[in-house]
């Protein structure tokens, strides 16, 4: 299946850090790159996650028609998807139908296989950096997370999605299997 990787979003540094009251923390530098390197159970070289215990969670991804969505819900914007602070943003691709799989994405040098365990839950920053009642209409299409399982780039552009496969049942957590009736 075809789409596109509209944006990625790569942060050294946590910058919806504490109370959204107190504002979004500043950061001089370059987070939007054209391409990522990728590493295997790492996450995205420079991010904050990679290379933590966050391994399951290390890469998130978000269709930007959810920002869409939003606009629409909230009658406001347009919105930056990139606010939403996803590492990475999508069209075309309904990323919400791809948690607990793995799943293949080719773009950039060679494909790059995902798992994806868990959702991307909106946090209140959302009220915050979009507007008051974000973090409630996000929830459900707040994105995915996931591990990578192999090296490579990913790069804005064009992208296939290959090999959707669900996880079985016994990999996901008593709660996960609860929610999906298994």
């Amino acid at each position: 299946m075809e789409f596109e990787i509209v944006s990625l979003v790569v942060s050294p540094v946590h910058r919806y850090e504490g109370r959204p009251s107190d504002g979004v923390l500043p950061f001089d530098g370059p987070e939007s790159p054209l391409e990522v390197q990728v590493r295997a159970h790492q996450g995205i070289v420079g991010d904050r996650y990679f290379g933590t215990k966050h391994r399951h969670a290390a890469v998130t991804l978000l269709a930007a028609e959810s920002i869409d969505q939003l606009e629409g819900d909230l009658g406001t914007g347009p919105f930056d998807p990139e606010l939403a602070r996803r590492n990475v943003v999508t069209r075309g691709l309904d990323v919400e139908s791809l948690v607990h799989t793995t799943f293949t994405i080719a773009a950039g040098d060679g494909p790059i296989a995902f798992r994806s365990l868990s959702r991307a839950n909106p946090c209140a920053w959302l009220n915050v950096v979009f507007a008051e009642g974000a973090q409630q209409a996000m929830r459900g299409h707040g994105g995915i997370r996931a591990e990578p399982l192999n090296d490579g780039v990913l790069r804005v552009g064009p992208a296939t999605l290959l090999d959707v496969v669900e996880v079985p049942a016994e990999e996901l957590s008593r709660s996960q299997r609860a929610v999906l009736g298994v």
